[in-house]
C-alpha cells in the first residue's frame, strides 16, 4: 500500500490545520526519527534471521552426506 502525492498533500494540509505551522519544524524531527529506529530495528531483525538461515544451511549441508 502506497501514498500517492494526492494523498500527502492531504495529509500535510490536516497536519498543518491541526498542529499549526509551528509545531510542523517538531513533528517533523520527530517523525524523522521514528523512521531512523524503525529502520534500524528492521536491519537488525533482517540481519537475525540472515544469520539463522545460514546457520540452518550449514546443518543441513552436514546431516546431508548421512
Amino acid at each position: 500500500m502506497r501514498v500517492g502525492p494526492m494523498e500527502l498533500v492531504i495529509i500535510l494540509v490536516l497536519v498543518l490545520i491541526i498542529f499549526g505551522p509551528g509545531k510542523l519544524p517538531e513533528l517533523a524531527k520527530a517523525a524523522g526519527e521514528a523512521i531512523a529506529g524503525f529502520r534500524k530495528q528492521t536491519e537488525g531483525v533482517r540481519k537475525e534471521i540472515d544469520e539463522a538461515v545460514q546457520e540452518v544451511q550449514e546443518v543441513k549441508k552436514d546431516i546431508k552426506p548421512f
